[in-house]
């Protein structure tokens, strides 16, 4: 993995203290970092990414019937319809999305029932695993993270124990008209608290580094990429970078190939204040934005990028 640190999160068990502490400044330099050791069967990724070709190789009118209505918070959204934030041209992308599983009535609003293809019924037991791995993992990175930043283990326990976090399969076609000005992924930067992904078999995936450098990553078999996103940045006020990446277009054979991954995209609850932590305001770093909620600030940027009008 070019660059950017990797640590096994069993350390946070065995040697706590030195963890937190390369966690937190691999995340203060880069944003990003490969964790293992998490346990996530491999078999698990490779089901999740097989159903996960099978669902986007369903004819367009069967998988257009499960198009979502509400700024693609559940089910299918289709390409040309997300937009990086500040991009002229749509991303060569289609995507589903699998939220929050609830018993009952659900603790917020926002917390919507989930789809599921007909054509395909093992989908749904495959995706939901994958799911609630993903969840208990980003729970564990962000208990290393709440020590590095001066707050109690548990800090975000009740924080993220009923967020709209989203699962989302992620599909980027051949890419057919070589003269497109549009890129599988344009650069952005995730919204949510934290983004776990499990990595394409293709490459693609790029970091934009503190020297202005774009860094390829490559996904070592077994490494989860986990990365900050920018609620966590402004509830941190900077102190953990919410990095710019990209998925650049392939060139020559590649570009004919389709690139497939699942990024788990972890939120807080849709009331938590987004208001920085007072240990990361200090006269260097003095507060950067005013309050607001991840619910209002989720909206807000759902709007910027073409999902939610």
């Amino acid at each position: 993995m070019t660059q950017i640190p990797t640590l096994d999160i069993n350390r946070f068990h065995t040697d706590r203290h030195d963890f937190v502490q390369e966690l937190g400044d691999a995340y203060a330099e880069w944003g990003f970092a490969g964790i293992t050791g998490h346990g996530i069967a491999p078999e698990l990724i490779t089901e999740a990414l097989a159903v996960s070709e099978r669902f986007f190789a369903l004819p367009e009118a069967t998988k257009l019937r499960y198009k979502s209505s509400y700024g693609g918070a559940r089910g299918y959204t289709p390409l040309g319809v997300e937009v990086a934030k500040g991009a002229a041209h749509v991303d060569l992308k289609e995507f589903w999305h699998v939220g929050r599983e609830v018993d009952g009535t659900p603790r917020f609003p926002q917390l919507l029932p989930n789809a599921w293809p007909e054509e395909l019924p093992e989908f749904k037991a495959v995706l939901l695993k994958l799911y609630d791995a993903l969840d208990n993992l980003g729970r564990d990175v962000l208990r290393a993270l709440a020590l590095y930043l001066g707050q109690d283990e548990n800090y975000f326990d009740d924080k993220v124990d009923s967020g709209n976090s989203i699962l989302r399969p992620l599909h980027y076609p051949p890419v057919i008209d070589e003269g497109t000005r549009s890129v599988r992924a344009a650069a952005h930067e995730d919204i949510n608290l934290i983004t776990l992904l499990v990595g394409s078999r293709q490459s693609g995936l790029e970091v934009l580094s503190q020297r202005g450098e774009w860094v390829p990553i490559s996904i070592i078999p077994g490494t989860i990429i986990v990365n900050i996103g920018d609620m966590l940045q402004r509830l941190t006020n900077h102190v953990l970078p919410s990095t710019t990446h990209r998925v650049v277009n392939p060139e020559g054979e590649a570009a004919r190939q389709s690139r497939y991954s699942i990024p788990f995209f972890l939120h807080p609850n849709p009331d938590v204040s987004l208001d920085a932590l007072p240990e990361c305001v200090t006269p260097e770093n003095p507060k950067r934005y005013p309050p607001i909620t991840a619910n209002e600030y989720l909206e807000e940027r759902l709007r910027e990028i073409g999902l939610l009008k």
